[in-house]
């Protein structure tokens, strides 16, 4: 009875263990590197309660650019839009992660509230599991909102992973929050200037 109690015991300690171990694959931190797109998962309102460092801010930004361009800055995790008199408004952002950053000179070109998402054949290689299509909604790795970057595949979108803001983990596009990027959306227009840097000025 002992033995047989023992290999119970032992067998349920196993059971907790590759449970734990599972969860804990799935869990993501900015160290642990890429948690991977998660179709389906809907963010709450808590979620996207960023850090203050990434939360949208007025700072003073010395450019020669005019008022209302985009400015990215790919090593910081920050998107401006130059304002008047010095100033930007500042979003928290998630970049392309190693391999898969960027830099050019593009304009928007289109504009779409809940896209709808077709994943290109390279992230579904990499990611196999992530559906062919995927209508536009709230657990939509797009997000509520997305401007496209000229004739590229890059988009500035939302997301449903806010958790990633301030980190470098997506394939090329640049990510805010769905309330941020949803702001955004309203300021931008069609045919808006956007620079995109890998690297400071010097």
């Amino acid at each position: 009875m002992t033995l047989l109690r023992f290999f119970l015991a032992l067998q349920i300690a196993m059971v907790a263990a590759l449970a734990s171990s599972q969860a804990g694959a799935q869990a993501w931190s900015p160290t642990r590197g890429d948690p991977g797109d998660q179709p389906g998962h809907v963010p709450n309102a808590g979620d996207e309660q960023l850090d203050p460092r990434w939360q949208k801010t007025v700072v003073f930004y010395r450019t020669n650019e005019a008022p209302g361009t985009i400015i990215v800055q790919s090593h910081e995790r920050y998107l401006y839009v130059v304002q008047p008199g010095g100033r930007a408004l500042r979003y928290g952002i998630g970049v392309g992660r190693d391999g898969f950053r960027w830099q050019g000179l593009v304009t928007i070109t289109r504009k779409q509230e809940w896209p709808d998402w077709t994943p290109p054949a390279e992230m579904i290689e990499r990611q196999p599991y992530l559906p062919r299509f995927m209508a536009g909604g709230p657990g939509n790795p797009m997000g509520a909102r997305a401007l496209y970057l000229g004739t590229t595949v890059y988009r500035i979108h939302g997301t449903n992973q806010p958790q990633t803001i301030g980190s470098a983990v997506s394939s090329g596009c640049f990510r805010l929050t769905n309330p941020d990027v949803s702001d955004l959306y309203e300021r931008i227009p069609v045919g808006t200037k956007v620079i995109i840097r890998q690297r400071p000025e010097v």
